[in-house]
């Protein structure tokens, strides 16, 4: 009877590496999503780290890529797990999407990871803002590792309005992604404008009615169309 080999456990130097990987990636993040890609340089980084700056080199080849690891340590996450919750409610909607249903998939799955997540992932939310709203060189990052679940959803869309066109849904996406940007920056506008009534860094709140009213102006807007 031969036996299973016994995994091998990584050395002390590689579990040493990938603690040291993690704890700049956590800095690094907190940082880009405070100043931005230009707003932060490897010495900032590794002086929260407490380490010298030349050491960052033999972890990462420049601050590009760095930035880069930042954002997609996280950005894998967060479309592969909206894209299986769209394939759970795809398969649980007996083929008759509606809107509300695409959209709570969508939407709540990602603001879900921000509500559970701490404070490394509200750091996330607001890199992601940035990066999308940079169009010299977010835009790239936001087709990589985004393009195939907003397709996804748009696919989804367009069963449940099969009788708008698809101008009008790419567009309601657009607002959609628009105002989910906006949430996730944290800007605190809203915080001010309703004397603390509402706060920026309440996404249960966003959550219990973005896709709801989202939906609508879906609707709204196709059926003016259709009219």
């Amino acid at each position: 009877m031969t036996t299973a080999p016994t995994p091998k456990r990584r050395s002390k130097k590689a579990e040493q590496r990938a603690e040291m990987t993690e704890q700049i990636l956590d800095v690094s993040e907190e940082l880009f999503s405070r100043h931005g890609l230009h707003g932060v340089t490897l010495k900032d980084v590794a002086k929260r780290v407490g380490v010298h700056h030349t050491l960052l080199n033999y972890y990462f080849t420049d601050k590009k890529a760095l930035f880069d690891a930042v954002f997609a340590r996280r950005a894998v996450v967060t479309s592969q797990t909206r894209m299986r919750a769209l394939d759970d409610y795809e398969a649980a909607c007996g083929g008759a999407p509606t809107i509300e249903g695409a959209l709570h998939a969508f939407l709540d799955t990602d603001l879900d990871l921000y509500i559970e997540g701490g404070e490394g992932w509200k750091n996330y939310a607001a890199l992601g803002a940035q990066v999308a709203n940079t169009p010299e060189w977010g835009a790239e990052l936001m087709d990589e590792y985004f393009d195939p679940v907003v397709l996804r959803l748009i696919g989804l869309l367009e069963r449940a309005l099969p009788d708008c066109p698809r101008e009008d849904i790419l567009w309601g996406y657009h607002f959609v992604t628009g105002s989910l940007m906006l949430t996730l920056a944290r800007t605190g506008r809203i915080d001010k404008l309703s004397d603390g009534l509402c706060r920026s860094d309440d996404f249960l709140a966003v959550k219990q009615r973005m896709a709801t009213f989202m939906a609508a102006g879906f609707r709204a807007v196709c059926a003016a169309k259709v009219a």
